[in-house]
Parts: C-alpha cells; sequence; structure tokens
C-alpha cells in the first residue's frame, strides 16, 4: 500500500515515513506545495497525509484538485489548525479524516489503515473469497485453511488486485504501486512480471482458483 506525505516540517515527515514503513507500506513525500500538485496529478495513492500550511500554497487547494480529478485516493489531513471550520471545509470538500497536530503516530496509522479498508475492502478487516482468506491486520493469507507464505510484494500485489477487482491494470501501473515515483527511472517491467508469477504460483500450488489473468498486451486482471 502506497502512502504520500504532504507535510514540510522535515523530521515529521521522516518520523511518520519511518513508522508506516514498519508498519509495511511504501512511503512517498512532497515538503512543498508545488512537489505535492507534481505527485497527486501524476500518480495514485492508497493514502495521502495532507498538511494544510506548505510552502508556495494552501493545502486545500491540493484536495480540491485531487477532487477535480475525481482521484480516489483516501486523504487525511494532519494540521496545526485545529479550529472547528477548517475540520469541516476539509470533510466537506472530500478528505476521509481530520487529525490535529500533535498526535501519536499510532494513531495516525491507525487512521490510515482504517481509510484504506473502507475505501478498498468495505470497512472489513478480513477479506473472504471462496476458499481464500486474507486476514488485513495479522496480514495473512489462507487457502482451505492453510497458510500461505507470501513476501511483502507479494502480498502488496494481492491486495491491490482485489481492491480493483474486475478491472485490468497496466504493467506500469503495478510497477508504480510496488515502487512508488522511481519506477519512472526503471528500463523495465521485468520485476512486475517475477512478483505476478511468483503470486500466481504460490496460489496455485496451494489449491486456489486462477482468478489472476494476463490481459496480453495491457496487463492484469483479477476476476470473480
Amino acid at each position: 500500500m502506497k502512502i504520500l506525505i504532504i507535510e514540510d516540517e522535515l523530521q515529521l515527515a521522516q518520523n511518520i515515513s519511518a513508522y508506516l514503513s514498519d508498519e509495511q507500506y511504501l512511503c512517498e513525500h512532497a515538503a512543498t506545495f508545488e512537489q505535492a500538485m507534481e505527485k497527486v496529478t501524476v500518480y495514485d495513492y492508497d493514502c495521502i497525509l495532507l498538511d494544510l500550511m506548505l510552502p508556495g500554497g494552501d493545502g486545500f487547494r491540493i484536495l480540491e484538485e485531487i477532487k477535480r480529478l475525481n482521484k480516489q485516493d483516501g486523504v487525511i489531513i494532519i494540521s496545526a489548525r485545529n479550529s472547528y471550520d477548517d475540520k469541516i471545509r476539509g470533510l466537506q470538500t472530500g478528505a476521509d479524516d481530520y487529525l490535529a497536530k500533535p498526535f501519536h503516530l499510532p494513531e495516525l496509522a491507525a487512521r490510515v489503515y482504517s481509510v484504506i479498508r473502507r475505501r478498498n475492502f468495505g470497512n472489513n478487516n478480513v477479506i473472504r473469497q471462496h476458499e481464500l482468506k486474507i486476514d488485513l491486520l495479522a496480514k495473512t493469507v489462507t487457502i482451505h485453511d492453510e497458510p500461505v507464505v507470501l513476501t511483502k510484494k507479494e502480498f502488496d500485489l494481492l491486495l491491490y488486485f482485489i481492491g480493483n477487482k474486475n478491472r485490468v491494470i497496466s504493467k506500469s501501473a503495478l510497477a508504480e504501486h510496488l515502487s512508488g515515483d522511481v519506477a519512472d527511472m526503471m528500463d523495465s517491467h521485468s520485476f512486475v512480471y517475477a512478483h505476478i508469477k511468483n503470486l500466481k504460483r504460490k496460489l496455485n500450488e496451494a489449491g486456489g482458483g486462477n482468478y489472476l489473468k494476463t490481459v496480453y498486451g495491457t496487463g492484469y486482471k483479477w476476476e470473480i
């Protein structure tokens, strides 16, 4: 799962990134209004942490742009501006949550998890599809009640496919999801194919259905 931290206070951004990285999230950072606008218009994120006071512009303009583009990224405002009006404006503009500074990192992580769970998985902690069961909190996968051991990348891919079930996802979108904005600097997406090949093999060997389909010349799709 990919997170964008829009925060000009470098130490806070680093602390958030370190904590969420330990929780198995892929984190990117934007320190200015201009950097943030570029990232939100070019890339997709599972959740965006948005500070309102940024060098070069107001965070509300970023939120408005996300909604104008009809993007589905979850947004949590993190701000020292703890006024009632700011909270109402943020939520009415389209933010999913509002967390006033200072805050505890475990609470932030819980809210990030809640936003992603609500948006992608119908507010469920456990995802079931026939013989397949995924526990989001424990980060475990079982097929026919037997554990399937996946790497972090494979588990992230599985969640990404299920969260976008029945949609064709391009290799470039998968590369970006797995590697963030550094995917643009890679010569090929062969690493995507390798992770998908391993994921399919492990699911099939455990007796899982053939849900992950290759759409030749386009990408991949999780069918149910």
